[in-house]
């Protein structure tokens, strides 16, 4: 039977250890994406339940925004996608690192890729807790991430690296991709596409972990991962319910940490 990656008990770990400090948290937000949206609904929505003041701040002036944030503020989130042709990294540097919850800043990227301390991106940390969780192996075992993106795919090859796993990297013009993700024992998707991972992409018995949030028209959620993998997979996170809920708590856990390290 295959294993279902919970990530609620975490969550409410994480939670747990992070009442009693008085954070601050803003999230800028510039699109109107029903995935960002839900996303930071659930941020503020948590954020609440622990005694964290959010606020939820909507422009159409990003970096002007950023750059008008109180010093009363210890957590600062950057919604994407932003609009218009300058990449969100851009305007992310006007996040200084320690306040980069998100860990969004080049700045916060290359000190975590150099193995500095630094924020993480908060979804690509709350693949690695998840797994130490559950506690499946890391260390020796061959990861394979389907998507490169600054938010999840490039930070978690640091994070997999750094626990020694030896890890790949496929995107959109990986050439057969089933054939390469058939050779994981862990296969993370962050592709942002429903359904790309099927049966066939699986290796029997391998831990598979959807980072996929995608919209229904019903209002719903479903990952990159498609159901029927359950049936072959040795292990599967759900959507909603599996690294979602750990994203989260990490987030309002790096705003408390900003908190109490400004507060020294």
């Amino acid at each position: 039977m295959t294993i279902s990656l919970s990530g609620t008990a975490l969550a409410a770990a994480i939670r747990a250890g992070i009442t009693g400090t008085p954070a601050r948290l803003a999230i800028v937000t510039a699109t109107t994406d029903e995935a960002t949206a839900w996303y930071v609904r659930s941020i503020s929505a948590a954020a609440a339940k622990v005694g964290i003041s959010c606020e939820v701040v909507e422009t159409k002036d990003v970096a002007g925004t950023l750059s008008e944030l109180g010093n009363d503020i210890h957590g600062i989130i950057l919604a994407t996608p932003v609009p218009g042709e300058v990449p969100a990294a851009e305007f992310a540097m006007g996040i200084p690192p320690t306040k980069d919850v998100d860990g969004a800043n080049p700045v916060s990227l290359g000190r975590l890729a150099a193995g500095l301390p630094a924020f993480a991106p908060a979804t690509a940390e709350a693949v690695v807790r998840l797994l130490e969780h559950h506690h499946i192996e890391i260390a020796g075992r061959r990861a394979m991430i389907v998507g490169r993106s600054t938010v999840v795919g490039k930070p978690l090859a640091h994070l997999l690296l750094n626990r020694h796993a030896t890890v790949t990297v496929a995107h959109s013009r990986t050439p057969d991709l089933a054939a390469v993700t058939r050779e994981a024992d862990i296969l993370i998707a962050a592709a942002g596409r429903a359904g790309l991972i099927g049966p066939d992409h699986v290796r029997p018995g391998a831990v598979v972990i959807d980072v996929g949030t995608n919209p229904t028209a019903d209002g719903g959620l479903v990952g990159d991962v498609d159901p029927a993998v359950a049936d072959r997979a040795g292990a599967l996170s759900p959507v909603p319910g599996g690294v979602g809920p750990v994203t989260t708590a990490l987030l309002l856990s790096h705003t408390v940490d900003a908190a109490r390290t400004a507060a020294h």
